[in-house]
């Protein structure tokens, strides 16, 4: 079979046809490049986007308050029902679609979620407490209030919110199968969580407390009713690299209790100049805070009420509140 060894400039055949085809290439391709529209321009200005360091709200009185960025990070701990997962603390973070993330400069709606073992708040795993319901910004989040939780690449783009909604047999999770997490712009009662103690037998009696920040809480998705859950051991091959999988499902034990994977923490962001997260100061693993040292009523942020160190349990902090909202008589 005769092969054409011959280029354009020997002049033979239709060589001036692919003369002025490479030129057409070349211009087409400079055209692309004063305008930002190649594919690695785009993949570099996605890259920056949501890898651009954030500043997360510092937390003067240790609650969560509307308004506030924080960083929602599931805590490290033993899987036992796996051999292989991923260790370490990993934080819910975006995950556009690998392929459709060099079409365009911003994530497509809907865009899917996932936790990835990093401490470092960045513009993919930053989100905003904002109120679902009549709530000013500054106000103390509590336990069983909606609330929503928004993320933004910059300041013009528009806010996505973290969503699920029933699963069904065209939408679910990747991996597991179960009910879908993801991002969209469209505000509805798909939107609202409610944040919940993680140990049931003290769940009901921390109802209107304030949430502290960076202590293991449980987040509910109101309508339907399911926790979110990272899932360590199911891999997902994202835009950077591989990361666990995300989805809406309570995981109970046989104490009938949350497992692990449905626990988080709101981290918010340390007044240290060396460290930029308080998972950078914790000095010991993080512990449940009990709410019942936390004031039941609202006050201003920086003079909390605080339960002596001897009120550890039920009793005890019963009494203390009790004595506290007594009137005092005077002779």
């Amino acid at each position: 079979m005769a092969e054409n060894l011959y280029g354009p400039g020997v002049r033979m055949g239709n060589w001036n046809e692919d003369v002025y085809l490479e030129e057409e290439l070349m211009k087409d391709f400079l055209e692309k490049r004063d305008k930002g529209q190649l594919l690695i321009q785009r993949s570099i200005r996605l890259k920056e986007s949501l890898l651009r360091p954030t500043q997360l709200s510092i937390s003067e009185d240790g609650h969560v308050h509307h308004g506030d960025s924080v960083m929602l990070v599931n805590p490290d701990y033993p899987e036992t029902e796996a051999d292989v997962f991923l260790r370490g603390d990993l934080s819910l973070c975006l995950a556009p679609d690998e392929i459709r993330a060099h079409l365009s400069d911003t994530p497509e709606v809907p865009c899917g979620l996932s936790a990835a073992p990093t401490d470092i708040p960045v513009g993919r795993n930053t989100f905003i407490i904002l109120s679902a319901e009549p709530a000013a910004t500054g106000d103390v989040l509590r336990f069983g209030q909606n609330f929503r939780l928004g993320i933004t690449r910059g300041s013009e783009d528009p806010m996505l919110y973290l969503s699920s909604d029933h699963r069904t047999l065209l939408k679910s999770s990747k991996r597991s199968w179960l009910q879908e997490v993801y991002l969209t712009d469209d505000v509805s009662y798909l939107n609202c969580w409610q944040a919940a103690f993680p140990d049931p037998q003290l769940r009901l009696e921390h109802e209107g407390f304030p949430i502290p920040a960076n202590s293991k809480i449980l987040i509910n998705h109101c309508h339907t009713n399911r926790g979110l859950a990272a899932h360590r051991h199911l891999f997902l091959r994202t835009y950077f690299g591989k990361e666990a999988e995300v989805a809406a499902h309570t995981h109970l034990d046989s104490h009938r209790a949350e497992k692990p994977r449905n626990h988080w923490v709101l981290v918010t962001g340390s007044p240290r100049k060396d460290s930029s997260t308080m998972l950078d100061v914790r000095p010991l693993p993080m512990r449940d805070t009990p709410a019942l040292g936390l004031a039941a009523g609202p006050g201003p942020r920086d003079a909390p009420c605080v339960a002596p160190r001897d009120a550890g349990s039920l009793g005890h902090a019963s009494s203390y509140f009790k004595a506290q909202s007594s009137p005092t008589v005077y002779d």
